[in-house]
């Protein structure tokens, strides 16, 4: 064998063996834990409030939220209106209750998933009801570390009834 060639296995030896990285270490529980404690609960918070401004600033400039008897609302702006004239109901408070939070492995992306207590005057009777349903919240790491919500979405469990 030529001195050269076997710098070359060396080399490619070398190559085979010393290149390949360790998996990273799997961090989901604590990304989870700090979702958990920092965006979802100051957004069950603000949603708690009667602040459409700090409620909109939860998503995403292209997020959507869905929630029962209303289109689809697109971006903080469209989120942010929607939500300034659902608050002038005087009746209007939302409860919401996370009951999982789990971030992919890859820790760029999040979601909550729960119930809620929405209490609202109904348009036909002007009395307040009260609807319970369940949410999904997709979060999605922005490039500064926040986390924001991109898909938000609401179902109710059953019709809303009158509040007692």
């Amino acid at each position: 064998m030529q001195p050269h060639s076997s710098i070359f296995c060396a080399l490619g030896l070398l190559a085979l063996t010393g290149c390949s990285q360790a998996p990273a270490p799997d961090s989901r529980e604590a990304d989870a834990r700090a979702l958990r404690e920092g965006e979802v609960a100051a957004l069950v918070k603000d949603w708690g409030g009667k602040d459409a401004g700090r409620i909109a600033a939860h998503y995403t400039d292209d997020g959507n939220l869905m929630v029962p008897n209303s289109p689809t609302m697109t971006g903080k702006g469209a989120i942010g209106a929607a939500m300034k004239e659902a608050l002038t109901d005087p009746n209007w408070s939302l409860a919401l209750q996370p009951v999982q939070v789990e971030v992919s492995r890859g820790g760029d992306l999040g979601y909550t998933r729960g119930t809620y207590v929405l209490t609202a005057t109904d348009p036909a009777s002007r009395k307040a009801v009260t609807e319970k349903g369940r949410f999904v919240t997709i979060f999605r790491k922005e490039a500064d570390g926040q986390w924001k919500a991109v898909q938000h979405i609401g179902n109710a469990e059953a019709p809303a009834a009158a509040s007692s």
